[in-house]
Formats: C-alpha cells, sequence, structure tokens
C-alpha cells in the first residue's frame, strides 16, 4: 500500500523535523512537534507515526552515538534500562487496551503543572554533578526502575516521555544531566527501532519523506547536541518548560475536543 507526495509535503514537514531535532537533543519532546507536523501535511495517521518513527530513528541514533563517544552514556545502567524499558511499553501497550486514554490524559493535567513548578523551583534538579563520578547501587537501581516505568508510559500514552525519563533521571535517580540524557536517547533508540520495524513491515512508512526528514533531524539533533554540551542546565531548563507547556495545551484540547 503506497501513498502520493508532493513537493510542498516535503517543504513543509523537513524544517519542522529540523527544528524538533534541537529540541529532542537538548531535553526530549521533539516528538510534540514532529508527529503533528507529518499529520499537518495531511498524511494518514499510521502513516505519519511510522514515517515519523523512521526519521526519529535517523537522529536519535546519531545524537546518541555523538553521547555515546562524549563518554554521556554509562554502559551498564543504559543496557539495563533498555531491557527494563521494552519489558514497561509492552505492559503499558497491553494495558492501553483496558483503560480509557481519557482518563490517562485527566491525570496528566495534574501532573504536568506540578512538573513544571519542580523543574522551575529545584535545586536538585540543577546542580551541576560531575558526569565522571561513580554511579551508586542506589542511582543504578532506581534508574531501572524509571525506564520501566517510563517505558510503561510510552507504551501506554507516550508524549514526553523522553523529557520524562531526563527529568527523572536526573532529579530522582541522581544521574547528571549528561548521564540521564545520554541514557534517554539510548532507551528512545531502541523503542523506536522496535517500533519502526512494526510499521515498515506493515508498509505503513513512506520511505522517501521518512530518509529526506531524516537528514533534517540529524542536522537539528547535532546543533541541539552541541547546545547542550555548551550549555547545560541552563539551556535544558526553559527547554523542558516549553515542552510541558505544550504538552499541557495539547492535552488540555484533547480533553476538551
Amino acid at each position: 500500500m503506497g501513498y502520493e507526495l508532493e513537493f510542498w509535503q516535503y517543504l513543509v514537514v523537513c524544517p519542522l523535523i529540523f527544528l524538533a531535532g534541537i529540541i529532542d537533543a537538548i531535553g526530549g519532546g521533539g516528538g510534540l512537534v514532529t508527529l503533528p507536523s507529518y499529520m499537518l501535511v495531511g498524511l494518514p495517521v499510521h502513516f505519519a507515526i511510522g514515517t515519523n518513527k523512521l526519521s526519529s530513528v535517523m537522529g536519535t541514533a546519531m545524537v546518541t552515538g555523538k553521547y555515546f563517544r562524549d563518554g554521556y552514556i554509562p554502559v551498564k545502567i543504559a543496557a539495563c534500562s533498555v531491557i527494563f524499558a521494552m519489558i514497561g511499553s509492552s505492559l503499558g501497550a497491553r494495558t492501553a487496551l483496558l483503560i480509557s486514554d481519557r482518563i490517562f490524559k485527566i491525570i496528566m493535567l495534574i501532573v504536568l503543572p506540578l512538573t513544571a513548578i519542580y523543574v522551575f523551583k529545584s535545586q536538585n534538579f540543577m546542580r551541576d554533578r560531575n558526569f565522571e563520578a561513580a554511579i551508586s547501587r542506589r542511582t543504578f537501581v532506581i534508574s531501572i526502575l524509571v525506564a520501566f516505568f517510563l517505558g510503561f508510559y510510552d507504551g501506554f500514552y507516550g508524549p514526553g516521555a523522553g523529557t520524562f525519563m531526563l527529568l527523572l533521571l536526573a532529579g530522582i535517580a541522581g544521574l547528571s544531566l549528561q548521564h540521564a540524557n545520554g541514557v534517554a536517547k539510548v532507551i528512545n533508540l531502541a523503542t523506536n527501532l522496535a517500533a519502526v520495524t512494526v510499521f515498515l513491515l506493515n508498509n505503513r512508512v513512506i520511505i522517501p519523506l521518512g530518509l529526506t526528514a531524516g537528514i533534517f533531524s540529524i542536522a537539528g539533533n547535532y546543533i541541539g547536541a552541541k547546545f547542550f554540551e555548551k550549555g547545560g542546565a541552563k539551556v535544558v531548563r526553559p527547554v523542558i518548560l516549553i515542552v510541558l507547556v505544550i504538552f499541557f495545551v495539547r492535552v488540555l484540547y484533547d480533553v476538551i475536543f
């Protein structure tokens, strides 16, 4: 099953994917921009999701590789977190079949403002920890639990999962922002790879658009990663707050309409 595209659709989608890549590399939440971008130009929902996964995988793979080279990814925590995130995602998807997502969205309308207040006021989140410091057993255990529960969230609902992952890994697990972002990217890459495989096997990916947008995603993620390296917490906080506001407006719209 194919889907024909016009040139103007590329002109609309690709710059938005580039912008989303910058946002995603810094603080997560790029998916709040990318998926609506594909739907904006009239793609059917399954094609939009599948094509979005392809371009997202390309951008996330680039920034994950860069963060690995920079030493931002603690391999043991990242590997275990991926396993727990995949288990949680599977359980979340199964639960989504049993519970109305409207109930979940109403809960998010309470959680999101509280999260924004935490990000705005928390000194613990903003502390510039030495990312080369040894990681304690407590941090390791909390990190894989965060991966499991955020994986569950990603499988059940999904939007903003990367942002929440960064917040919890840095604010609760105690990872540095660099390590937290690195682990979040590894998990995001693994779950996106699993998803895009399913969509490719079911012919729900517009490959020319996905590959073209993927190049823009790589460029955006690269620039975002550079901003993250230079700005650290000073860059992350405003980006996350913007993402949370956009997410809140989107959920509120979904609940009302």
